[in-house]
């Protein structure tokens, strides 16, 4: 049951500032990694909106990552050893799929990649064998094509499996240290936000160009984080949806500046684990 307005509007606020993009008339680009010389990161323009941002931990339980793109969750971990890759793949993944399985419903969970988010000094992007920084603009990680044609990728000769089938791009991210106060992450109702709101975007790799939603400003679009969550805590991330019959099919995430966050706060670090969901009839 979706949750009333009057619930919503009666959760705890703050005043955030998010950094959406200015739709003009060139397609954007983004370097994924660290630009070349002289080279901009970005080609696109952002605006910063000072956006209300409500605390749904009263209602937590009431989110679904279905029907508001995102759904919070304790999922405490036995799982430390979050800078070794291989331990990362070998292990996170297999508890990681069978929590996105428990959460979702889902017949079946295929983990494709993860991504570690520390900030640093520099804030510069790396590269993508190493940690990268919270991103700080109204972003979705997929969009319609790159979703769909991902989940062929991931399935190789398997995609067939997909024909008439529901599928997902669903996100489980996690902070690996906490209480969370750097840089939290702010998540829209995907039921609120048009499809116009999304703007398609190149993300340039140093081998392949794939593609992402931008996101212009809307005052209907509702945004809600989590405060200071701990590493026993998880958010589910809608990030592609096959369906097209009301299920929330892109949810648009950010990290943002806390302005309640203490000035002694831990620099954030966090986990986000891709995973392709499938779904049966």
């Amino acid at each position: 049951m979706r949750l009333s307005t009057a619930a919503v509007e009666s959760l705890p606020r703050i005043d955030g500032r998010l950094s959406f993009i200015v739709a003009g008339h060139e397609r954007p680009r983004n370097y994924a990694d660290d630009p070349p010389p002289g080279v901009p990161q970005s080609t696109a323009q952002y605006e910063e909106r000072t956006v209300a941002i409500r605390n749904l931990r009263p209602l937590a339980a009431g989110f679904s990552v279905d029907r508001e793109g995102f759904q919070f969750a304790s999922a405490p971990s036995r799982f430390e050893r979050f800078d070794d890759g291989d331990a990362v793949r070998r292990d996170y993944y297999a508890e990681a799929a069978q929590l996105v399985v428990e959460l979702t419903g889902a017949a079946r969970v295929v983990v494709f990649d993860h991504t570690l988010r520390r900030r640093s000094a520099d804030d510069s992007r790396g590269s993508a064998t190493s940690t990268r920084p919270p991103v700080h603009r109204v972003h979705v990680d997929f969009t319609a094509s790159s979703g769909a044609r991902r989940a062929r990728e991931i399935l190789g000769e398997e995609a067939h499996i997909l024909h008439g089938r529901r599928y997902a791009v669903i996100n489980l991210w996690r902070p690996i240290r906490g209480p969370l106060q750097d840089s939290p992450l702010a998540v829209s109702d995907a039921q609120s936000v048009a499809f116009d709101d999304l703007v398609a975007t190149d993300l340039i790799y140093p081998d392949r160009i794939g593609e992402f939603y931008t996101v212009k400003f809307s005052p209907a679009h509702r945004w809600f984080y989590a405060p200071q969550m701990t590493p026993d805590e998880v958010l589910l991330l809608k990030c592609f949806d096959q369906a097209e019959d009301g299920t929330a099919r892109f949810a648009p995430h950010t990290a943002f500046d806390d302005p309640n966050a203490g000035g002694d706060r831990l620099p954030r670090e966090s986990i986000e684990v891709r995973t392709l969901a499938l779904f049966d009839a």
